[in-house]
């Protein structure tokens, strides 16, 4: 079996909602770190590209029609490089990046970019249509993020709760504090925002050139989500789900765009091309639960990848947790045995302080960890994320 290598990875900065990103279409915003790619690895003979693959949770807008092969287009590729768009919700791009290496270790392809675009800004509202020929009636979802068109029979049998209600569920069930849940989150912002002056981020972001109605373009090269905080501040924060939650605006992810994209090859075609490996794809895997409490998802993902992979918790020098919320993410990392302020987690901030565009979140999550790894010396990295309606998704590197 051919072993499948992350040879680049590249994303934009991560733009607050209505933020610096907001005027950029999703499919101009996925051909942006693809032709990045292009751009930095101008040795590639590009018509030998086996296929695109973009993760993308909307797909109700301007990212309809299959962004990837959009994408592919707008960034120069040739026609003849097909591409297809991937929909596991929140763990999008982290599957885009895990099937890109499972086409490559079958040997059915050889060079693949694969990554994740998500303008939460620029979702539309939506309308269904009439039921019967003359009904009067109508309903407008907001397709951000969350349930539309909701079947009567799922709401029946599993429920529809809300993301923050999840996260309440969660917090609930695993006793997970609203003090605890500010701390992760606090955790986040400082992490985030040491290693944003260290200038680790900027090894890995392409800026973006924004054109201005009056005026010249702006370079938009910096995440704009972290912020500094304390505890104190975020303490006062008011719940967003219930009186007396413990979910805040301050302990959950952010409502965010940007894209990301990653070169993977096998080992003969990273020669052939001039490329150079830094990171084997071991293996992903994917697992379900209880929608109410999708936030625990990568607990049983990450134990089904590693007793697959024959690799323990012990020997993860690096691990990237999608923190969709404090509170989901504290009860997974207990749910594996670990504690709550493991430094292996999120050592250079996580969704909470960087934002979460959820199409590409699992594809910069790999693109992070790919850098973490090579910045410690690691051997091996896990990327894991809970995902809508009840899932978990991993994916397990190893430093090259």
């Amino acid at each position: 079996m051919s072993q499948a290598f992350i040879c680049d990875a590249i994303r934009t900065p991560f733009g607050r909602y209505g933020g610096a990103l907001s005027s950029v279409r999703a499919d101009d915003l996925a051909a942006l770190p693809i032709r990045a790619l292009m751009e930095r690895n101008s040795g590639v003979d590009w018509a030998q590209l086996s296929d695109v693959l973009c993760g993308c949770a909307n797909q109700a807008g301007e990212d309809n029609r299959n962004v990837a092969r959009m994408a592919a287009l707008l960034a120069g590729l040739p026609a003849d490089v097909p591409g297809a768009t991937l929909n596991r919700l929140c763990g999008s791009g982290l599957d885009a990046v895990g099937t890109a290496a499972r086409a490559i270790k079958a040997g059915e392809a050889g060079l693949v970019i694969a990554g994740g675009v998500e303008s939460m800004s620029r979702a539309p509202f939506v309308m269904p249509k009439m039921d019967s020929a003359f009904g009067r009636s109508n309903a407008v979802y907001d397709t951000t993020i969350g349930w539309r068109f909701v079947n009567p029979r799922m709401q029946a049998q599993y429920g529809v709760d809300s993301m923050p209600e999840t996260a309440e569920n969660v917090a609930q069930e695993h006793g997970i504090s609203r003090e605890a849940q500010d701390r992760m989150a606090l955790a986040s912002q400082h992490n985030a925002l040491a290693a944003q002056q260290a200038g680790h981020f900027a090894r890995e972001i392409t800026p973006v050139t924004l054109e201005q109605k009056k005026g010249d373009a702006v370079t938009f090269s910096q995440d704009e989500h972290p912020r500094e905080t304390s505890l104190e501040a975020l303490a006062r924060l008011a719940p967003i789900v219930r009186p007396g939650g413990s979910v805040t605006a301050g302990n959950a992810s952010g409502v965010n765009d940007g894209a990301c994209a990653l070169l993977l090859a096998s080992e003969g075609e990273a020669r052939r091309h001039g490329l150079t490996p830094r990171a084997r794809v071991v293996g992903m895997a994917v697992a379900g639960v209880a929608p109410r409490v999708m936030g625990i998802g990568p607990a049983p993902a990450t134990q089904k990848l590693l007793a697959l992979s024959g690799v323990s918790l012990a020997q993860l020098d690096v691990i990237e947790l999608n923190e969709a919320f404090a509170a989901q993410g504290l009860a997974v990392l207990r749910l594996l045995g670990l504690q709550d302020d493991d430094p292996r987690v999120n050592a250079w901030g996580g969704a909470i302080a960087l934002g979460h565009p959820l199409g590409a979140s699992g594809a910069r999550l790999a693109t992070t960890a790919v850098n973490r790894l090579h910045a410690s010396g690691g051997r091996y990295a896990l990327c894991t994320m809970c995902i809508g309606v009840g899932q978990g998704i991993a994916l397990l590197l190893e430093r090259v």
